[in-house]
Order: structure tokens, then C-alpha cells, then sequence
């Protein structure tokens, strides 16, 4: 009979540590062990293994998952290294369980991100292949022309990531705001096409992702609904990694 085995950054993922991507650095970096041993990447982990993160042992998991949207003020950074960033996502919530965001929003940015101990769903929400909706309202230094309108639009290549930017829905709010939808999600995207057309931003707030819309206030988080979740499901049904809608319901009643 042959054994079951689960490659290790799945392991970590649905375990609720971290996202498969997250894993796959601390797998590099050595931080983590199989039976007190630093392993390959790549390798599995058969049933009894005992795997630990620095030295801490992770375990399977035994409760639902979590998803969270959460209004993060400027300053603060989505990352789970606390080790590194003293005004991190995770020290600033004080969530009482494991949780990560999915993606990242700049730390002079504010708005909406969610956060989940779900790793299987992270790649599945971020991939750019699928299309899935990220709004933004940003104002700018100088007014707002039509042609930068039509530019942000029609695409602008980025010559420090050697891309150009997904066509996108611009529309003008008022003299030095506009809101952007985005399918993708490239560093520091909106602040470097706005450079590369010499306007500078001056305030960024992210208020959607897909369905879930920022309606909390700033530096507040509560739980998604179950009809949001529903729907979000729907959303990603057809992308690779997705999560199981049955288990959040169970949980919210």
C-alpha cells in the first residue's frame, strides 16, 4: 500500500500557517525541519512526520477556517514576519489564531485586505490569469486630464518590472481623483503608472476586492458573510485552488 504524502508547502498551507508562496521562503530560508532535519524543497511529508517552523511544531488542522476583512491604515505592513517589521498586519490585529493576509497593500496605502489561515485559496484570489477585480480610489497632485484617463486605460509599460500593465477601468471622480479596477496585481502598480505619466499620488484607498466591499472602519476587521462568501466562491470556482464553502457556513451557524 503506498504512502500517503503531502509535498511540505502544502502541508504549511493547509495547516493554516501561511500561503503555499510563503512556505516555499521558509523552506529556502531553513526554517523549517522534518523530524529535526532542514529538507529539500520539494520534498513530502509522510503521515508522523513531525514538522516544525522555527521549532515550533505544526499540526493539522482541527478548526474551520477564517477569512477576515480588514480596513489597514497607513503605515502598517502586510507581513507575518514580526521578527522584521514592527508595525506588521498581524501584531496590529492581534487576531487570537494564526491568520495571513492574501496579497499585500502598500504601507502607504489604507483599505481593504482579507485575511484568512486558508492557504489553499491565496494563489487562487491573486492569480492575474483570473481576472478577478481590485478597486481603488486615488488622488493625485495636479488635475486630472482626459488623457490620463485614456493613458491609465489603455496600459503603461513599467520599465522597472519590464511589463505593461492589463487594460483597465479608469473614471474620474473629481479634479484630483479617480477610481482604478485592476485584474492584476503588480508592485506597487497604480503608483508607478502614475509616476511614468508625472502625476504623483497623494492618497490610495482600496475599497473592493471582487464582491467583498470595505465597509469597516479604519483599522477594523470582521468576518465575512456567509452570503459573501457564497458568492466569492462562485467567483473562483473555475481557478485552481479553492476552498470549501460548506465548512464556512457550518461555522457561521
Amino acid at each position: 500500500m503506498s504512502e500517503n504524502l503531502t509535498r511540505l508547502n502544502k502541508f504549511l498551507s493547509e495547516a493554516g500557517y501561511c500561503s503555499r508562496r510563503a512556505a516555499d521562503k521558509l523552506i529556502d530560508a531553513g526554517r523549517v525541519t522534518i523530524n529535526d532535519v532542514v529538507p529539500e524543497m520539494g520534498t513530502k511529508v509522510a503521515e508522523g512526520d513531525v514538522v516544525k517552523v522555527d521549532g515550533e511544531v505544526i499540526g493539522e488542522r482541527k478548526q474551520a477556517f477564517t477569512y477576515l476583512a480588514f480596513n489597514k491604515p497607513v503605515g502598517i505592513v502586510c507581513t507575518t514576519d514580526t521578527r522584521v517589521e514592527k508595525d506588521n498586519i498581524i501584531d496590529f490585529i492581534g487576531y487570537h489564531k494564526r491568520i495571513f493576509p492574501i496579497g499585500r497593500l502598500d504601507k502607504p496605502s489604507e483599505g481593504l485586505i482579507l485575511l484568512t489561515d486558508d492557504g489553499d485559496i491565496v494563489n487562487k484570489i491573486l492569480r492575474a490569469s483570473n481576472n478577478h477585480e481590485k478597486e481603488y480610489v486615488v488622488t493625485v497632485d495636479k488635475p486630472i486630464s482626459q488623457t490620463f484617463i485614456e493613458r491609465m486605460a489603455g496600459g503603461i509599460y513599467i520599465e522597472e518590472l519590464g511589463q505593461r500593465t492589463k487594460k483597465c477601468k479608469v473614471k474620474r471622480i473629481d479634479k484630483f481623483t479617480f477610481s482604478i479596477i485592476l485584474t492584476q496585481g503588480l508592485n506597487r502598480q497604480i503608483r508607478r503608472m502614475c509616476d511614468y505619466l508625472n502625476y504623483e499620488v497623494q492618497t490610495l484607498k482600496r475599497i473592493r476586492i471582487m464582491n467583498i466591499h470595505l465597509d469597516v472602519p479604519l483599522g477594523k476587521y470582521r468576518e465575512l458573510t456567509n452570503e459573501e462568501f457564497k458568492e466569492l466562491s462562485n467567483l473562483i470556482s473555475e481557478s485552481k485552488k479553492t476552498f470549501d464553502a460548506k465548512q464556512h457556513k457550518k461555522r457561521n451557524n
